[in-house]
């Protein structure tokens, strides 16, 4: 069982996986600078569930065996675990400032729980059987698993089934009495290359003739046929140069990558929906709220993290006195506490399934999410509003370790007497990375496309607002209508 940090990192050495970047096939993985410090965001979630002040937020009772388990692992067995998740996330935001990446494949648990169960209950299979007996594995051993749901689509006019190349959407390509055999790709994978296990979800509704692509299935991470691409980033080959104040954020970070499928077999005892298609969609819908509602928990922590970055810069540059700086930093609060408020919303108005699993309210968890495609975009413009020109115009690490020409840096970039310029240094990079470079992908760029770009929460709230029931409320008010 995994229970430390240094557990995990032990565990990714002992696998076989094959990942590219730059057009180079990566050996030693865990080492690598440019993955290593999205290692230790993942490491900091086991890290946090051994502190005795954290150990309320970061493990939980399983209600499979009774044990204490890592809140990542955990089936929501009442609207306090959706609050205590939120929670969580936002104070693993404090601590790494970047996505931690264990929050997909816990989402994906929770819907696959709820929708296996109806599953079972409608059709007479056992798919929720079969996967409690998984989560259960993940459980004991305390694995990280990266839900896999967003396929490449192709032309997205066409149905997966209609599209010139069959392999656009991951698909069952045929399967015997030992299992099933899937092709395709997964895109935006964050945290792949850090996980244990593999869980591959439909990404859409499906109609009969896409039954093919309506497959749950879960997979070893470096299971043979197994193929991973890290994504670019920008900024990224800072993490190459050796030095530490370039990057910003030189302990922690997040990677997203394709994950390529070539028939890859899974054993029956894996597989959680094969060819079901009319449970597709739901499965879609209820993921999605899930991790909705979770963008009311992690990027709130990591604008706490840019608001204080804020706040420490107009201290270094001398202007934290200004009325106009004082004023943006409580917009700042405002807009982030918004954020979390919806998240706890969507949480404490959670119910309970058929399966015993709490279900997030999907109304509020898509408002939570329309919220989080905005306001960090705000919170990040103030920031830099605040950083002033010199964040993306200051000379490089090396110059300022430069025998000649550092010291001069050192004299002439300095802020406020009472701080070094190291200090403006470092703040400075910090909000770059958060609001323009590598840590931008998990905070800005994830808030607008992560779960769903604003259009998907958009058809969400038109489908669930019930626009005739406040019609009725306004027309019984206004007298237009009789009572009754």
């Amino acid at each position: 069982m995994i229970t430390t940090q240094e557990d995990y990192l032990e565990s990714l050495m002992g696998m076989k996986k094959r990942i590219f970047m730059f057009g180079e096939e990566i050996e030693n993985y865990v080492d690598h600078p440019m993955i290593r410090p999205s290692l230790n965001a993942v490491a900091m979630t086991y890290e946090l569930a051994n502190d005795p002040t954290h150990v309320e937020l970061m493990t939980a009772e399983s209600n499979l065996n009774g044990q204490r388990v890592n809140r990542f692992t955990h089936l929501h067995q009442s609207t306090q675990d959706l609050v205590n998740k939120v929670k969580m996330q936002r104070l693993l935001g404090h601590c790494t400032a970047c996505c931690f990446q264990r929050c997909v494949g816990m989402d994906s648990f929770n819907a696959l729980d709820v929708v296996t169960y109806q599953m079972d209950q409608e059709l007479g299979t056992n798919y929720n059987q079969r996967f409690r007996k998984y989560l259960a594995h993940v459980q004991e051993e305390n694995l990280v698993v990266d839900g896999a749901m967003t396929d490449p689509k192709g032309n997205r006019k066409l149905s997966p089934s209609q599209q010139t190349d069959p392999d656009l959407h991951v698909r069952i390509v045929k399967e015997n009495e030992d299992g099933i055999f899937i092709r395709g790709a997964k895109v935006h994978q964050t945290g792949a290359v850090n996980s244990h296990e593999i869980l591959v979800m439909p990404a859409r509704s499906l109609k009969e003739a896409d039954q093919d692509y309506a497959v749950a299935c879960a997979v070893p991470a470096d299971a043979e046929g197994i193929i991973y691409v890290v994504g670019r980033q920008a900024s990224d080959t800072r993490k190459l140069e050796g030095g530490r104040i370039d990057v910003g954020n030189y302990q922690f970070g997040g990677h997203e990558a394709v994950i390529i499928f070539q028939d890859v077999f899974i054993p029956w005892e894996w597989v959680f929906m094969c060819r079901e298609y009319q449970y597709a969609g739901n499965l879609v819908e209820l993921f999605a709220a899930h991790h909705r509602a979770s963008y009311g928990g992690c990027k709130v922590g990591v604008g706490d993290v840019l608001i204080g970055a804020a706040q420490a810069i107009a201290r270094v540059q001398g202007t934290e006195q200004a009325a106009h700086i004082k004023d943006k930093l409580v917009e700042m609060v405002h807009l982030n506490e918004t954020l979390y408020a919806c998240g706890l919303a969507a949480s404490y108005e959670g119910r309970r399934s058929p399966s015993g699993t709490y279900m997030i309210n999907v109304l509020l968890a898509n408002v939570t999410k329309l919220n989080v495609t905005r306001f960090p975009y705000e919170i990040a413009r103030i920031a830099q509003d605040i950083a002033g020109g010199l964040l993306v115009t200051m000379p490089s690490e090396k110059d300022f370790n430069h025998p000649e020409i550092g010291p001069l840096l050192q004299k002439y970039l300095v802020g406020s007497d009472e701080f070094p310029t190291e200090w403006r240094q470092r703040l400075l990079r910090l909000i770059e990375n958060i609001t323009l470079g590598a840590g931008g992908v998990g905070y800005l760029v994830e808030s607008m496309h992560g779960a769903g770009s604003p259009m998907a929460q958009r058809i969400m709230l038109t489908r669930l607002a019930d626009m005739d029931a406040k019609e009725a409320y306004a027309l019984k008010i206004a007298g237009l209508v009789e009572e009754g």
